[in-house]
């Protein structure tokens, strides 16, 4: 069976630290060990998802970051509306910088698609401005 992942807009992340601190913030919520985003669409490829996906994260119009999808919950809102609970490994992967415009919920991502991870050394670089990094990935210099 093939897989496939998930591509998704950070809203109102400035760069791969915020996301960080954003779900460090959120982890009294979370399973143990593990990030949560919450959509409302259910994906259809499931089986694909579970099978070796991962969410690529958007920031600022660039694809900056990825984490393992690790399972998919189902929740009830406050309004009584269910939900799909996309459980993530709370392992934060950097990634090779790939502009995307912008849209409207989650997209899936095609494997051969999806940009590469930066080299484990890398992690603790400093990022790039997020203008920069989509610059350099737009004449395919990252």
């Amino acid at each position: 069976m093939t897989h496939t992942h998930i591509l998704k807009l950070s809203v109102g992340t400035e760069s791969v630290e915020d996301l960080l601190e954003w779900q460090a913030s959120q982890q009294h919520r979370w399973p143990k060990g593990c990030a949560v985003h919450v959509t409302r669409m259910w994906p259809k490829r499931e089986a694909e998802v579970l099978n070796g996906g991962s969410i690529y994260w958007v920031i600022k119009g660039v694809i900056l970051c990825r984490q393992r999808i690790i399972g998919l919950e189902s929740v009830d809102g406050s309004d009584g509306i269910s939900r799909c609970a996309i459980v993530l490994d709370q392992e934060v992967i950097r990634t090779e910088a790939a502009p995307r415009r912008a849209f409207q919920g989650w997209r899936y991502l095609d494997p051969k698609d999806a940009p590469g991870d930066l080299a484990k050394g890398r992690v603790a670089e400093e990022a790039l401005p997020p203008a920069l990094a989509q610059a350099l990935a737009e004449i395919g210099l990252r």
